[in-house]
C-alpha cells in the first residue's frame, strides 16, 4: 500500500472519529441537563414533605414566620404530644379509626367492583351497554350535588355518627372509577378461558372465583392502592358524618390542633401529619410492583 493511500485512509477515518466523539459529548451534555432538570423538579415536589418533616422537629413558635428550613434545636417533643392525642382521645384511636375505614374500603371495593366488572365484561344481559354508560356517566356528576341528599337519607335512617355512610357505597359498587378500571382489565383477558371452563361444567360463580380473580390480581391491587390512599386521606366524608371525637379519623384529628380562638399547636399537627403519612408510604411501597405488572399484562392476548 502506498503512502498516499494510507494518508487518504487516515483523513477519511479522522472526521468519522471526530463525529462520534462529538455525538458522545452531545449525548453526555443532554443526559446531564436532563438529570439536572429531573433533580430540580424532584426538589420542588418533595419540598413540602421535607418542610413538614423539619417543622415536626421545631417548636411551634419557630414554625410560623421562620424562613429557615432546618431546625436549630431539633427535638421529638412534638411527636410525644401527637401520640398523646387531643381532646381526651389518643392518637392510636384516630389511627385505628382511619385503619378501619381504609381496610374496609379496600375490601368493599375489591369485592363489589370485581363482581360488577365481571357482569359488565363477561355476562350478556339486556341493557348492559345502557347500564354501563349510566355508570360511566356518574363519574361526571359532581360530588357536591349528592352530598345534601345523601346526608338527609342517612340522617333519617339514624346512621349519622357511624362509619356506615362512609363505607356503604364501597360495598355497593358505587365507585364507578374502580368498576370501569376492572372492566377494561377483564376485557383484555382471553374468552377462551371462560369457554373451556364452561365446557367442563363451570358456572359464572366458579369461573369468577377460580379463573378471573387470580388473573385480576394486578387490577385488584391497583384498585386497593387507590382505595386505601383515598380513604385514608378523606377529610370531607368524616367531617360530615362523624360527630363523636372518638370516631374521628386522622385527617379530622389534624384539624383539632388548629384553633382560631386559642393557641394552635402547629408542631404537634406536623408531627401527627408525618405519622399519618407513614402507613400510606408503606402500603404503596409494598404493592407498587403490581402496578407495573398490571400494565405489562394489558397486552395479554388469547
Amino acid at each position: 500500500m502506498s503512502v498516499a493511500g494510507i494518508s487518504r485512509g487516515s483523513v477519511t477515518a479522522e472526521p468519522s472519529a471526530l463525529r462520534r466523539r462529538r455525538r458522545r459529548n452531545t449525548e453526555r451534555v443532554r443526559s446531564v441537563l436532563f438529570h439536572a432538570c429531573v433533580v430540580a423538579v424532584l426538589a420542588v415536589v418533595l419540598y413540602p414533605a421535607l418542610w413538614m418533616l423539619m417543622s415536626s422537629l421545631k417548636p411551634t413558635a419557630d414554625i410560623v414566620g421562620n424562613v429557615s428550613l432546618w431546625p436549630e434545636g431539633a427535638s421529638l417533643d412534638n411527636f410525644a404530644k401527637a401520640l398523646q392525642g387531643i381532646g381526651g382521645v389518643s392518637f392510636w384511636t384516630f389511627f385505628l379509626n382511619s385503619m378501619i375505614l381504609a381496610v374496609a374500603s379496600v375490601v368493599g371495593i375489591a369485592l363489589s367492583a370485581s363482581v360488577s366488572a365481571y357482569a359488565f365484561a363477561r355476562i350478556q344481559f339486556a341493557g348492559r351497554s345502557v347500564w354501563f354508560a349510566l355508570m360511566i356517566g356518574s363519574l361526571l356528576l359532581p360530588i357536591h350535588v349528592v352530598i345534601i341528599p345523601q346526608y338527609i337519607i342517612f340522617n333519617n335512617l339514624g346512621l349519622v355518627n357511624t362509619f356506615v355512610p362512609l363505607l356503604l357505597g364501597k360495598f355497593l359498587a358505587a365507585e364507578a372509577f374502580f368498576v370501569f378500571l376492572m372492566v377494561q382489565f377483564m376485557r383484555n383477558l382471553p374468552r377462551e378461558l371462560d369457554e373451556a371452563a364452561r365446557i367442563d361444567g363451570a358456572g359464572h360463580v366458579r369461573i369468577f372465583i377460580s379463573i378471573m380473580l387470580p388473573l385480576m390480581k394486578p387490577a385488584l391491587v391497583t384498585c386497593s392502592i387507590f382505595a386505601f390512599i383515598w380513604s385514608w386521606n378523606d377529610f370531607l366524608g368524616p367531617l360530615l358524618y362523624l360527630k363523636d371525637p372518638s370516631l374521628y379519623s386522622l385527617p379530622i384529628a389534624l384539624r383539632l390542633f388548629v384553633d382560631q380562638t386559642s393557641t394552635s399547636d402547629y408542631g404537634a399537627q406536623m408531627a401527627m401529619a408525618v405519622l399519618a403519612l407513614i402507613p400510606v408510604l408503606l402500603f404503596f411501597l409494598i404493592f407498587q410492583r403490581y402496578l407495573v405488572e398490571g400494565v405489562a399484562t394489558q397486552g395479554l392476548k388469547g
